[in-house]
This record gives C-alpha cells, sequence and structure tokens, in this order.
C-alpha cells in the first residue's frame, strides 16, 4: 500500500528534525515525478574546488596550526551581534533562496520599519525551483533583515526580527 508523502512546510521540517536526531548528513524522498533531497552540508565539507590548493595536515613539531579559512568553519551567524535581535525571529522553514520582492521590477514585500500583521507575506524561499511565500506567524514591525536577495538560507536560519 502505497502511503504517499505531503511535502508540506511541517512534514519537510520533520523530516530536517529526524536528520539532525538522527545524525543523518543525507535524506531524500521521491513521490511521482517530485523528489526532495535534504543535506547537511556542515557534516560532511564539501571537496575543495579543483585547483585549490590542498588543506595542511598537522606535522610533528608544528607549533601554530595552519590558517583556516573562516568561510568553512564559521556559522553565518555568529557574526551578527545577538544584543540587536530582540523581539521574533523569523527562521527560514526549509534550505533555499531568499528573494525580498515576487519579482525583480517589483517593490519587497517588506522593509525595516514595515508594519506586519499575522499571515502576511514576509518574502519567498524558492526551494528545487518551487517558490514559497513566507508568512508572518505574529503582529509587529519588522526591525531587522538579516539577509538580502539572493542568499542561501540554511534550515532554521535567522531571516529577519519582528519586534
Amino acid at each position: 500500500m502505497n502511503m504517499g508523502f505531503d511535502f508540506t512546510f511541517e512534514n519537510i521540517e520533520k523530516l530536517a528534525d529526524i536528520m539532525k536526531d538522527k545524525e543523518l548528513t543525507e535524506i531524500s524522498i521521491e513521490e511521482g515525478d517530485v523528489k526532495i533531497t535534504l543535506r547537511d552540508d556542515k557534516k560532511s565539507p564539501p571537496p575543495p574546488p579543483m585547483g585549490s590548493p590542498m588543506p595542511m595536515q598537522a606535522v610533528p613539531g608544528m607549533t601554530t596550526p595552519p590558517p583556516v579559512s573562516p568561510a568553512i568553519n564559521s556559522p553565518i551567524e555568529m557574526s551578527q551581534p545577538t544584543e540587536e535581535l530582540s523581539g521574533t525571529a523569523v527562521k527560514a522553514p526549509i534550505v533555499g533562496t531568499f528573494y525580498s520582492r515576487p519579482r525583480p521590477d517589483s517593490s519587497a514585500f517588506v522593509t525595516v520599519g514595515s508594519k506586519v500583521s499575522k499571515g502576511d507575506v514576509l518574502y519567498i524561499l524558492e526551494t528545487m525551483k518551487v517558490m514559497n511565500e513566507i508568512s508572518a506567524e505574529c503582529d509587529g514591525v519588522v526591525s531587522k533583515i538579516l539577509v538580502k536577495d539572493g542568499d542561501t538560507l540554511e534550515y532554521g536560519q535567522t531571516v529577519m526580527i519582528i519586534s
């Protein structure tokens, strides 16, 4: 008996939680012609691009470790000051690309200072060529937007703050 899989944000979030709990690096589900793959690149870093120098290995007697690229080992949110983030955090429900406007020639759904009501569209998150409208879960004023158009969002990454 084929139960099928409902590709909702809630179910995709559950898959991401399962991946985290079971420490999986990848999970794929296919239903008909729709396929979703969730991958945790933090657990298994991607191979270096061709032509890049290989990272140095520790050598006995070496007094200082070799420099490491901060882009590889530093989470995106680490550089953001936490004291400025008071309010309700709007987090990415799935991995995808952030777009602040419905079309390139349109104005943004919200900007800093915009008043929003529960259910108002805040941004679009493109995942697997599907444009998902992300709505406000509370009333308030957008006090901070932490990403810009075209940024790749991680699951659970804080996108904006509503005060």
